[in-house]
């Protein structure tokens, strides 16, 4: 069960072992995000017979793999705690990246062509062939304009079907989201619709200041933001 999913805002949990591999192991639920859509995957630790520290998360096969300095036991019950310093600064970066990238859609008809989010900064990949600075102080302003206004960030499920009908409800360049029957969903109403399986904050004041970085200019039709929160 992916905890996260649900509420992103779950920081221990109780699990139990179900499956140990020589990368790591699977609990039966979890609040552990694990690296994917260019976000990075969870830290913190797992308290059972022993304390294991969760190096990192990671997907495969369908299964979550915790990376962790140990060897627990199939069976074994843990109490799992995220690094939440680590997981909040990334979903305020995630939901600020959601932002930036619908006003390079709106304005500027700019696509993502992929990014990277830790707790430190993002990088955002754009598919235009010029990135100017008045473009990026015009996203900027407009972005924290939507910081300001302590606007909801709503999360929910469509059929697949319903949310292709939706304008912009995928902003990548050259692929889709899986092939699944249910999209989850993550609105700022009257600013951004995407779908999206990452956790976010729940209300755009808890972004604070999105701060630019640094332009990156990586050849034609692939240019880079890159930006923080403070």
């Amino acid at each position: 069960m992916e905890l996260y999913l649900e509420d992103p805002y779950i920081k221990e949990f109780k699990a139990k072992v179900v499956y140990v591999t020589e990368n790591g192991v699977v609990l039966d639920r979890t609040a552990f995000f694990p690296r994917s859509g260019g976000l990075e995957g969870d830290r913190g630790v797992l308290i059972g017979r022993d304390e294991y520290k969760v190096l990192g998360v990671r997907k495969e096969e369908g299964k979550i793999i915790h990376l962790v300095d140990g060897t627990p036991q199939v069976g074994e019950e843990v109490r799992g705690i995220l690094d939440w310093d680590n997981r909040y600064r990334q979903m305020r970066l995630h939901t600020a990246s959601h932002i930036i990238s619908a006003f390079m859609y709106k304005l500027y008809g700019a696509l993502v062509t992929g990014g990277h989010i830790t707790s430190e900064k993002a990088k955002e990949m754009y598919n235009v062939d010029t990135l100017t600075d008045e473009m990026i102080k015009d996203v900027f302003e407009n972005a924290q304009r939507v910081v300001e206004e302590d606007l909801p960030v709503k999360v929910y499920w469509l059929p697949r079907e319903e949310a292709l009908k939706i304008e912009g409800i995928v902003k990548l360049a050259g692929r889709m989201p899986p092939n699944i029957k249910q999209w989850r969903i993550v609105e700022i109403p009257g600013v951004d619709i995407q779908a999206d399986g990452g956790p976010h904050v729940k209300r755009t004041g808890e972004i604070g200041k999105i701060v630019f970085l640094k332009k990156e200019n990586k050849g034609k039709g692939k240019k880079a933001i890159y930006f923080t929160v403070d």
